[in-house]
């Protein structure tokens, strides 16, 4: 798999398929700037050769993993929307609407905190 659409093709519920495109090209859109990339076989976005957020399709959600940094920091956000979380992700049920200004800071948030990491995770 080397590319988001080879990922989306993995995916079995037209539905599901859709849902993380419409993620996808808003991200894009947005932010133009960010490298989309396959690894561990999950669509991620860096910046400057660094993680800066990453996805993945479960049977009852979508996961959204702004690496450990990003959940802390919009911790509350992310329940305010009414998805829940782990230490390391958030997950977004398929029947739920995707809050595109949340993932929108988180993705602002990482990319200024990460300007002059010069690795792929932080440190």
């Amino acid at each position: 798999m080397e590319t988001f659409e080879d990922y989306l093709a993995t995916l079995e519920i037209p539905q599901h398929r859709a849902r993380m495109e419409e993620v996808f090209v808003h991200i894009t859109e947005c932010f133009p700037e960010l490298v989309k990339k396959i690894a561990w076989n999950q669509p991620m976005f860096t910046d400057h050769g660094t993680f800066i957020i990453g996805f993945s399709a479960a049977k009852a959600h979508m996961a959204v993993a702004p690496e450990k940094a990003g959940m802390e920091r919009f911790t509350d956000e992310i329940a305010q929307a009414g998805y829940t979380q782990t230490k390391e992700l958030f997950r977004i049920p398929w029947d739920k609407a995707v809050d595109d200004t949340l993932l929108e800071h988180i993705i602002a948030f990482n990319r200024l905190e990460k300007a002059e990491c010069d690795t792929f995770w932080r440190k």
